[in-house]
């Protein structure tokens, strides 16, 4: 399931890297719970509607993002806390929430990134960051699906992902979180499964730290 978020400005200066933001955000409409500390099964988007600047964003026109989540009940949580205190941070404010069902896939789909894939492991105590020319990159985006499927109780057989590299203009970009350097990539992804496999992916999103911002599909 999937909630839209539209949300006003009183015209504050948003920074461009704002992710911690709306996970702080994330975090405080869901209230104390162990999913923070979890493998995430849940994704969120990057704000829609800003017009940039040398220093920041604007969004003196209010804009929009979208959370999706496997857990039904997630999405409730976070719309309760919403209805408690509606602030984003930086002068945002939720105007409006929309909810929407999973659509009916089939067994094979493309999708666009709704925020950039992440796709990380470790070799030899160092962080590798791997990227949509990277042979393995479609290796570790399916055995990251395969292990999220698993942790909801859900069949991993016959699932898998690759970079669409018929694509024509893929990239790569590096996106600070923190103080941390994350190279991700802007490329379409298609997924081959079940249609509750797709759907699945449609929701938690793929590749690593999908929830503090990364990986999330439209």
């Amino acid at each position: 399931m999937r909630i839209h978020i539209q949300f006003i400005s009183n015209g504050e200066l948003i920074p461009f890297n704002y992710q911690p933001m709306l996970t702080g955000a994330l975090h405080k409409w869901i209230g104390k719970n162990e999913i923070h500390d979890d493998i995430s099964l849940y994704s969120f988007s990057w704000l829609v509607g800003g017009n940039a600047t040398k220093d920041g964003l604007r969004f003196n026109k209010g804009g929009h993002f979208f959370i999706s989540s496997f857990d039904s009940s997630v999405l409730k949580k976070i719309i309760q806390g919403i209805q408690s205190d509606p602030s984003l941070g930086y002068g945002l404010s939720v105007k409006e929430v929309i909810l929407q069902e999973d659509p009916a896939f089939r067994s094979e789909a493309t999708f666009f990134c709704a925020s950039p894939v992440l796709i990380k492991r470790r070799v030899d105590q160092k962080e590798i960051h791997y990227t949509f020319d990277n042979e393995e990159s479609d290796l570790y985006l399916t055995e990251t699906l395969r292990t999220k499927l698993k942790k909801a109780g859900l069949s991993d057989e016959g699932v898998s992902v690759t970079f669409d590299r018929d694509y024509r203009a893929p990239r790569t970009k590096v996106i600070y979180y923190n103080d941390v350097g994350n190279k991700v990539n802007l490329c379409p992804v298609k997924i081959s499964g079940t249609p509750e496999q797709i759907a699945f992916a449609w929701n938690v999103g793929l590749g690593n730290s999908t929830g503090i911002g990364f990986g999330a599909l439209k």
